[in-house]
């Protein structure tokens, strides 16, 4: 098995010992994606809209550097801070998989950042 790490134009240090993705054999193992700026710096504070379309275009960065498309995600791994942003996280995430499906589970819990809404991990069949 061969491994290789994608990694987007523009991609920030991590803070931690990871890349924003990895594939292998075709498959693109997406890391957990917070909504942070470059710097890490969380966006859209108190915004789980706008956090929520944030991580999701970051991971479609993600997957489009690895040659694939949003449609090529098979499973998402979503932790959010607080219940009370799940229907807004739900809407924008339909509009990201507006046909078939990718399994998934959602999960509270706490995240990196107190100001962190959402966290999203994903794996992609790419190719």
């Amino acid at each position: 098995m061969s491994k290789q790490t994608v990694l987007p134009a523009g991609t920030g240090k991590p803070l931690a010992p990871y890349v924003p993705g990895s594939m292998a054999d075709g498959v693109l193992y997406v890391s957990g994606t917070l909504p942070f700026d470059k710097d890490n710096n969380v966006v859209h504070v108190g915004d789980a809209t706008a956090q929520t379309r944030h991580v999701l275009e970051t991971i479609k960065g993600v997957v489009e550097e690895a040659g694939g498309t949003m449609d090529d995600v098979t499973f998402n791994m979503i932790m959010i801070r607080d219940w009370s942003d799940y229907p807004a996280v739900n809407e924008v995430y339909a509009s990201y998989f507006p046909g078939e499906k990718p399994a998934r589970y959602c999960i509270q819990c706490g995240l990196v950042k107190p100001d962190a809404l959402i966290e999203i991990a994903s794996i992609a069949h790419v190719g």
